[in-house]
């Protein structure tokens, strides 16, 4: 065949192979002609989920051969290896590949054994096993040599195939990859674990009309035979399998390079090519940030961002190739707003920041996975803070802080380090814990050691785990200046260990145990409330933990508060001094004295700190009459956090809803844009449950208090791009709020401009701040419609496909949703990454949410099929389809449901999270429905 001859150029020729062996062949690790040795007595060597740790991988040679028109992958690995244990076995990562031959050579490359090696299988652990009938000594290396083919996968994981469209109608594929966290093994065999770093040398056959990368840049292209063509890419710097990547493809990019001499480069489609200019320029700036700030250079040559058409996350921080969804790294100026400027931009500064984070320094295990997903996170605020200050990030993160204060308040939270085992369990870390409560402790460490210190900490332990593991520990001895007497005898900036109490941080006059303080913050779930009391000159505090799902008068309450105890830095602000105040709270109960002048405290400056704070005794009335009389006494931060707290404490039953409504009254002298959405999404958030809900004169009547309410706002609104990113933000919002409240003047000017828009044939640019509102109201009608969806299919702007994909969702006929998850199923008008938040959106519409969750429930195992159990898609379908439900019957029709698909749901914590979020809202409907109708009723009087 002309393809065993063509292989057999390489060092070690590959086999052609067939399909994948059943399952009881895998099981028995029967592998026909490669039964020479025998595996009938043989067992499979290791029963645990994790490696043995006395085999150690040190460099891969990697050989690959994608058919992109088969559909189909054949290749070689040639491991070397490590013993520290003397064993005749060696077992690793295998998931889905034929293999059809493996062998084990010693360090002059002579074979062990003349006999094909048998290879068990234990498909349950994702593992293989290779016998040799000679012992591997400890203390020795060798050369592990396996074959392997499979098809190229279909999903997001692994080696897999996309295509893309082009404008004449022809399909193009492609193939990628995506690892994390445990799918390398799904394109090779290895050590799939990130503690096992190595070198790693690829090389890649493919057909002339098409490139190849991976995560080094080519050193040599060799011509095997006409049609066929090999890269061999430069070798790697030692990294975790996770991190690996390759792509083949027909895609265009643009280059340039960055102070430091690396090379960047944006690859898209073809047609697209015109959309990664933005992007280019994001990434030279923020590699150059980077390099500053941790004062480390990037250690490759080259890095490449990819756009891929099939993607099911943002993007995904492989070393040298980055990978991306379209919609994070194309910018298309006539279609992309500012929020979509913004998004590229800060996922750009995430991706990037893991070359660093993660990538140079990696978690020893997936429990410690928020080192890399928290750290990013918090980057993207200060990298895009220093690189685009015109985009005003800052404001973003308080966002990111409430996330994460939503999701903390339910019991069904976890700490931010827990444990986590097997694919799923790893695949479900991946969470708004590990990403957004990561941020928000390191943004309050940051506050709490000054930006010097939080730096230079920083700083100091990529330096002493460059190219290693670490886990948390590693993070606050860094921080706190601690080290091994070997790097303090050998003349580092640290404290030895038995010095470092001596020389703790001093904080309010206190010695600082970080380590202390902060395990209380990674390895305890939740989130504490800090009730603050006046007394006199004194303040009086109390800590407890926040809970939204149960009431302080609900029996369960003193069992679920037992044993919770953070070390709280406390920040507080008066009206006698400009000075932040500072404390650290350590116990149960503290005091604070602040003096018998002082008429107003707020607690927790700018939010800094990761904490609710309620003000009893008569406290929301001295905030509430604050904020009428002087509200600009405060930041716009501080008057964002008051309100959010106001309506999480209504939710957590500490504080009656017409005290939070009443609190943002004074929202009609606020001119930021921060604060007056804050109070504006709650109570869209009110409006959204109740009009799914049969409860007409309530939903008219709340639609007509903001309508009037917001009015001078609304009226205040351009159709048009101008302005500040606030003004634009704030523009994007309560336009889309004022049409869907069916508000007449929103609603004519969205009509004509559609019309507009339809007139010219698609050709007219509407401005991008309000596109998708035009859109959506021009979707209400059948011509409209379809008009919108014939758009979609021929548009070559991703920013624009998510604006009418939108609006699409947001039809009133239940045909035409029903329609659109059907296109959603099928993949190619729509296609199946956007399936799960096409799912989101239908649910948002009142029409539409049942739909919604009857389509979850009837396509269960397709879901999971396609987007995995565990993963955030699956994990978002179920609590975002679920979280619009708030009565006892629908708690009842979500329990059931996870009840028949119990052997699933058990694996999951995102059943325990949506299952508490319905709880949360049907209490909130008990507790509030009937106040907030009062109030309303009162405000329309």
């Amino acid at each position: 065949m002309a393809l065993v001859s063509l292989f057999a150029l390489s060092l070690f020729h590959v086999f052609l192979v067939g399909s994948q062996p059943n399952s009881s062949q895998q099981a028995s690790g029967h592998q026909g002609a490669q039964s020479l040795l025998g595996t009938d007595n043989l067992s499979f060597p290791w029963s645990r989920l994790r490696l043995p740790r006395y085999i150690v991988p040190l460099h891969y040679r990697l050989l690959l051969h994608p058919d992109l028109e088969n559909l189909n992958f054949t290749g070689s690995v040639q491991i070397q290896i490590d013993v520290q244990n003397n064993t005749n076995w060696v077992v690793l990562h295998s998931k889905g590949l034929q293999i059809s031959r493996a062998t084990i050579l010693n360090q002059n490359l002579a074979h062990l054994s003349e006999q094909v090696l048998p290879v068990l299988h234990n498909p349950s652990h994702e593992q293989i096993g290779i016998f040799s009938p000679r012992v591997l000594s400890s203390g020795q290396k060798y050369f592990l040599y396996i074959e392997f083919g499979a098809k190229l996968a279909e999903g997001f994981y692994g080696f897999y195939k996309s295509t893309y469209r082009t404008s004449s109608g022809e399909t193009r594929n492609l193939a990628s990859t995506h690892f994390e966290p445990t799918s390398a093994r799904m394109a090779f065999p290895c050590f799939d674990e990130p503690i096992f770093k190595a070198n790693f040398s690829v090389r890649i056959r493919r057909s002339p009309e098409y490139i190849s990368l991976s995560n080094m840049p080519v050193v040599k292209t060799v011509k095997i035979s006409n049609d066929l063509i090999e890269d061999r890419f430069a070798a790697s710097v030692k990294m975790s399998t996770y991190l690996v990547a390759f792509v083949i493809c027909d895609f265009k990019s643009v280059t340039a390079t960055t102070s430091s001499g690396v090379k960047v480069s944006i690859y898209a489609a073809a047609e697209k090519w015109s959309q990664t200019n933005y992007a280019l320029e994001v990434a030279v700036k923020m590699l150059d940030f980077y390099e500053e700030y941790f004062n480390i250079r990037y250690p490759l040559p080259k890095q490449d961002l990819i756009a891929i058409p099939d993607f099911q996350s943002g993007a995904m921080e492989n070393w040298g190739l980055t990978t991306y969804r379209e919609t994070s790294l194309l910018f298309d100026p006539p279609t992309s707003s500012i929020s979509d400027k913004l998004w590229v931009t800060m996922v750009i500064g995430h991706e990037l920041a893991h070359q660093w984070f993660g990538n140079l320094v990696t978690m020893k295990w997936w429990n410690d996975i928020w080192l890399n997903e928290g750290f990013a996170r918090y980057m993207e605020y200060i990298s895009v803070e220093a690189t685009y200050p015109e985009l005003k990030v800052d404001e973003y993160l308080l966002d990111t802080c409430f996330a994460a204060v939503g999701h903390d308040s339910l019991n069904s939270s976890r700490p931010i380090s827990s444990p986590a085992e097997n694919p799923t369990q790893i695949k479900e870390m991946f969470d708004t814990v590990s990403y957004d409560k990561g941020a928000c402790v390191l943004h309050m460490l940051r506050h709490f050691l000054t930006d010097d210190v939080f730096q230079s900490g920083i700083v100091r332990y990529l330096r002493k785990y460059s190219y290693k593991n670490a886990h948390n520990q590693d993070l606050w001895d860094s921080l706190a200046n601690t080290c091994s007497e070997e790097d303090f005898i050998s003349g580092e900036h640290c404290y030895s260990s038995s010095q470092a109490t001596k020389n703790a941080y001093l904080f309010a006059g206190e010695h600082l145990d970080l380590t202390a303080m902060m395990n209380t913050w990674t390895l305890q779930k939740g989130i504490p409330l800090v009730t603050v009391t006046r007394k006199g000159s004194r303040l009086l505090l109390r800590q407890d933990r926040f809970l939204r799902t149960v009431l302080p008068s609900d029996p369960l309450w003193p069992m679920l508060q037992k044993g919770f105890l953070w070390h709280i830095p406390l920040t507080y602000k008066t009206d006698v001094s400009s000075t932040i105040h500072r404390h650290l709270m350590t116990t149960q109960t503290d005091s604070i004295h602040i003096g018998e002048e002082v008429s107003w405290v707020k607690v927790n400056a700018d939010m800094t700190g990761y904490y609710v704070v309620h003000y009893e005794d008569g406290g929301w009335d001295e905030i509430n009459k604050l904020l009428r009389e002087n509200h600009t006494a405060l930041s716009y931060k501080d008057r964002s956090h008051l309100i959010h707290n106001a309506f999480q404490l209504v939710t957590a039953g500490h504080l009656p809803i017409n005290k939070a409504l009443d609190l943002i009254g004074y929202l009609r002298y606020e001119s930021h844009t921060v604060p007056l959405l804050q109070g504006l999404g709650y109570l869209e958030a009110f409006y959204r449950l109740i009009e799914k809900r049969h409860e007409p004169e309530l939903t008219q009547n709340l639609g007509t208090y903001i309508l009037r309410f917001f009015r001078a706002v609304i009226d205040q609104q351009t159709w048009s791009d101008s302005g500040s990113v606030s003004e634009r933000r704030l523009r994007s919002e309560v336009l889309s709020l004022a049409c869907h409240l069916d508000d007449p003047p929103c609603l004519e000017r969205a009509q004509q401009s559609f019309k507009d828009w339809l007139q010219s044939n698609g050709t007219l640019n509407l401005p991008t701040d309000v596109a998708e509102i035009v859109y959506t109201v021009g979707a209400q009608d059948n011509d409209g419609w379809t008009s919108l969806l014939h758009a979609y299919n021929n548009s070559l702007s991703a920013a624009q496909k998510h604006k009418i994909l939108f609006a699409l969702t947001h039809s009133r006929d239940t045909n035409k949703l029903e329609r659109l998850l059907e296109l959603g199923v099928e993949g190619k008008v729509i296609r199946s990454q956007d399936l799960s938040s096409l799912i989101l959106m239908v649910a948002r519409n009142p029409r539409g949410y049942q739909l919604a969750w009857t389509f979850v429930k009837t396509n269960w195992d397709m879901l999971v099929k396609r987007f995995q159990l565990g993963s955030f898609c699956i994990r978002n379908i179920l609590i975002g389809t679920t979280g619009h439900f708030s009565s006892p019957k629908e708690l009842t029709e979500v329990q059931l449901f996870f009840e028949s698909i119990k052997e699933q749901s058990s694996q999951l914590r995102a059943t325990q999270v949506a299952l508490d979020n319905v709880r949360k809202n049907v209490r909130w409907f008990q507790r509030n429905l009937e106040p907030l109708r009062d109030w309303v009723n009162d405000q329309l009087k």
